[in-house]
């Protein structure tokens, strides 16, 4: 279990770490800092839908690799309630334990995406409010603590990289980010709510998401070589970024 997984190797990981949070079943939110402590910081988070949990394997590949420039954080499983109803009843997924994509549940015009729906369990469920949910309130809250120069996330899949949100965004990190793996920069509209949307209309920096993985594999993708052209590009990243 991907859950169990991240948990022994926070209890192992001697560098700096920390619990930013519990999930509604009181599951812990871990996360682990890689590189320098000092000067401008990066959060990287995977994990955000529960049928997506292989991307918290590349995030352990990613901690164990570190970065040579800069430092920054790594949430790794950002929805261990979804990915473990993924792993256990339901393959496909996406929501957390209440039934809500995190991923359309931050105030970035919420409840204002094309697909978004209330109906608990579907995908793009947009919980009750902004932020109604353990996960998307934790990670908002680290991350207005730690205030990164820059945000990474990573899902699956399609090969394609978004770095805008509301006509706005830096397309600079999309072609360092497309370098590294050989995916596609892309726009895409009709979508709120995000992680993503959120850092880049409210704390006005740049972030992006990164769909890991060919767009003909099927959720949820259990082998991590599937994600290999993602395995350096935190290291590439931080090496060029900035």
């Amino acid at each position: 279990m991907i859950y169990s997984r991240v948990r022994k190797f926070y209890q192992s990981y001697p560098k700096k770490k920390c619990v930013i949070g519990y999930t509604a079943y009181g599951r812990e939110i871990y996360a682990f800092h890689v590189g320098e402590s000092t000067g401008r910081q990066f959060i990287a988070v995977y994990a955000v839908h529960g049928r997506e949990w292989i991307t918290a394997r590349l995030a352990i590949k990613h901690i164990k690799k570190g970065v040579r420039r800069g430092g920054g954080w790594i949430i790794p499983l950002l929805n261990p309630d979804g990915a473990i109803i993924s792993e256990t009843k339901s393959p496909l997924w996406k929501a957390n334990g209440r039934g809500v994509d995190i991923n359309c549940n931050f105030d970035a015009d919420w409840g204002q995406g094309r697909l978004n729906t209330k109906l608990r369990g579907a995908e793009n469920c947009i919980g009750d409010a902004p932020f109604s949910e353990n996960e998307s309130a934790a990670l908002k809250n680290f991350t207005l603590k730690i205030r990164p120069f820059v945000t990474l996330s990573f899902h699956t899949k399609g090969e394609e990289i978004y770095f805008e949100y509301g006509g706005r965004g830096d397309r600079k990190g999309a072609e360092i980010l497309a370098a590294a793996t050989g995916y596609k920069p892309k726009r895409i509209y009709g979508s709120c709510g995000g992680y993503k949307d959120w850092c880049i209309q409210k704390l006005h920096i740049p972030s992006y998401t990164i769909e890991c993985g060919a767009d003909e594999l099927v959720h949820p993708i259990k082998n991590l070589s599937e994600l290999k052209k993602c395995y350096n590009i935190l290291i590439f990243f931080t090496e060029r970024y900035g």
